[in-house]
């Protein structure tokens, strides 16, 4: 056979598979851009999941009416840091003080009969907003139910604690009503007190109790007599004999009088 009619039956066999690999190609990349179009599509999904998962976490984790901590939320965080107090105590041989606030608010009641429900929980969120100011990044406010709010300060003895009182306090008791004129955004009124009081209790581990559930009983005892002093104060899980009632007052440089007392508590207390 000759050399051309070898070439052109090369060429009638080679044709077919010349068109089926540019077939088979042409799939190959159509299918590759379809794969990676699913991945992109893969990805973003998987990003919005997380977005959601998220936002479920922090729902599930706060309240919804002021915007802190729920009661959920304070228990895990209760727990982790008792459990972090003993592992440092176990390693350094020296306990790392946790300070428990349980704060109740006084006056509230007032407010939802002159206001409205409505109004009311808008003054009890900005009051939580406010309250959480006060605190540094490391501390947990959480709403333990109805008007009560739990505050844990880790790292914080008696001293701080007590500041840390004196504040929350201070802030319950100049707390204004929030301006309803409807022309304007809700903001605090100048001349309007909301008249709302707080009454904390304050416990610290380890000097009153090892864990939670004596820590939490500790500060609602103190929480109680705080209360039977007429509130707008706090008192330390202490003896009735270490913790002599005193009625709540200014005294020279701002400081109200159970602070110095528990101050000098402080300085007696077994380090």
């Amino acid at each position: 056979m000759s050399t051309p009619l070898l070439v052109q039956a090369f060429a009638g066999l080679s044709a077919p598979a010349l068109v089926a690999a540019g077939w088979y190609g042409l799939r190959l990349r159509r299918t590759v851009a379809a794969a990676r179009t699913r991945e992109a599509g893969l990805q973003e999904r998987i990003c919005e999941l997380e977005q959601e998962r998220d936002e479920l976490r922090r729902t599930a984790s706060c309240d919804p009416l002021t915007g802190v901590w729920n009661y959920r939320h304070l228990q895990i965080t209760l727990d982790r840091e008792i459990e972090r107090s003993r592992r440092a105590e176990a390693a350094a041989a020296e306990p790392r003080p946790l300070a428990v606030l349980m704060l109740q608010i006084a006056g509230f009641d007032a407010v939802v009969a002159e206001h409205g429900r409505t109004r009311a929980g808008a003054v009890l969120r900005d009051l939580a907003q406010r309250l959480g100011l006060e605190i540094r990044r490391s501390d947990t406010l959480g709403r333990y139910g109805g008007e009560e709010f739990l505050v844990l300060l880790p790292d914080t003895g008696v001293e701080g604690a007590v500041q840390v009182a004196e504040r929350l306090c201070w802030t319950v008791r100049r707390h204004r009503l929030l301006n309803w004129t409807p022309a304007t955004p809700a903001e605090p009124d100048p001349g309007a007190r909301s008249g709302l009081t707080a009454a904390i209790g304050v416990a610290v581990l380890p000097r009153d109790g090892s864990h939670a559930a004596p820590l939490l009983r500790a500060a609602d005892r103190a929480l109680a007599a705080a209360r039977a002093e007429g509130g707008d104060c706090w008192r330390g899980a202490l003896n009735r004999a270490e913790n002599p009632p005193q009625k709540p007052g200014r005294v020279s440089g701002g400081l109200s009088q159970p602070l110095h007392s528990a101050l000098s508590q402080a300085e007696t207390m077994p380090q």
